[in-house]
């Protein structure tokens, strides 16, 4: 399975500094708006590639928001049930979609190398809709799941076998929208059941009124600088909170109760991202304190969002999971 990230054609590692980092090329203008990068946007792929044998669609979530989810399928499918990752990808709350050549291409090797199904969201973004309306976003795809209505989840998803995974803020999501998926009561009999099993958190994205070590010394960081994680926080969360809020900071302000029910969770960084020290004592905090099982896996090499251009790192990250999920 090592070669399976290459064979989906992962776009090759940009020659990244500070200066051309796409965080730091986001435009914030007096009114509170921003111009974003352009980035290349890819088309579901209705067919399958002898480069990575995977089919993909769109479907609507809410036309009234503009979401949707972007479906990723092997091709041929196994003849078993596949498990379902629903994805929720990166770029501060402010950047990106599944449309993304590089999220779309990991999503691809995703669903091939897992083997599984898999669901990316295209949530609303900041500043336009702060926090938390990617998370509303999120529970709502989640409950598009409860209508088994789509021919791709019905003949191959198995819906007792369903993970929230994210990178970054999506890893984020991920871990709030497991929170509302441990409270939720389905009172539809009709309803499809679908049962989270577990969470797959990679490089989440965490941060606090006070430094760390690793983010004071990623000032020049080549993929998250400290003043693009500055301003990215700065426009995705609520108008008026500072970086020890919850949705940034829930080691210090939500109490450990709230986690009781969350089910097990992989907790998944490199050791050169600025994020390293926070997504470690959130590991922690979840184990120690919430109870939750967890599994760690924070050394492995490279920086933030590495996964999405080296292969190599891809890899690793797609071991985890098959160990996780298929444990």
């Amino acid at each position: 399975m090592g070669d399976i990230a290459a064979a989906c054609d992962a776009p090759p590692a940009p020659q990244m500094t500070k200066e051309s980092n796409l965080f730091m090329r986001i435009a914030v203008h007096p009114d509170g708006t921003v111009t974003r990068p352009e980035v290349l946007l890819l088309p579901p792929s209705s067919s399958s590639s002898s480069a990575c044998a995977v089919l993909s669609r769109d479907v609507p979530l809410d036309a009234s928001l503009g979401t949707y989810l972007r479906l990723f399928l092997p091709d041929p499918a196994p003849p078993r049930r596949l498990p379902v990752v629903l994805y929720f990808h990166g770029g501060g709350f402010v950047l990106f979609s599944p449309a993304t050549a590089f999220y779309h291409a990991h999503c691809q090797a995703m669903a091939a190398a897992l083997p599984g199904l898999v669901a990316s969201l295209h949530y609303r973004l900041a500043p336009e809709r702060r926090l938390p309306a990617a998370y509303d976003d999120a529970a709502s795809a989640l409950a598009w799941f409860r209508a088994a209505d789509d021919p791709w989840v019905a003949a191959h998803g198995d819906l007792s076998r369903c993970y929230l995974m994210g990178s970054s803020s999506g890893g984020n999501m991920a871990f709030f929208a497991g929170l509302r998926a441990s409270r939720a009561l389905d009172l539809s009999p009709a309803a499809v059941p679908v049962r989270v099993r577990g969470l797959l958190l990679h490089q989440p994205y965490l941060g606090g009124v006070a430094r760390t070590p690793s983010e004071a010394r990623s000032e020049d960081d080549a993929m998250l600088p400290l003043e693009a994680n500055d301003k990215l926080w700065s426009l995705a969360l609520p108008e008026g909170a500072d970086r020890d809020h919850e949705f940034c900071n829930p080691v210090k302000a939500m109490p450990p109760e709230v986690l009781a029910g969350l089910p097990r969770c992989l907790v998944t960084g490199n050791r050169d991202d600025p994020l390293i020290d926070r997504q470690r004592e959130f590991a922690r905090w979840l184990r120690d304190q919430g109870g939750v099982e967890v599994v760690v896996k924070t050394d492995h090499a490279g920086s933030h969002a590495s996964e999405l251009f080296v292969p190599e790192r891809a890899e690793e990250l797609f071991a985890a999971m098959r160990e996780f999920v298929f444990a």
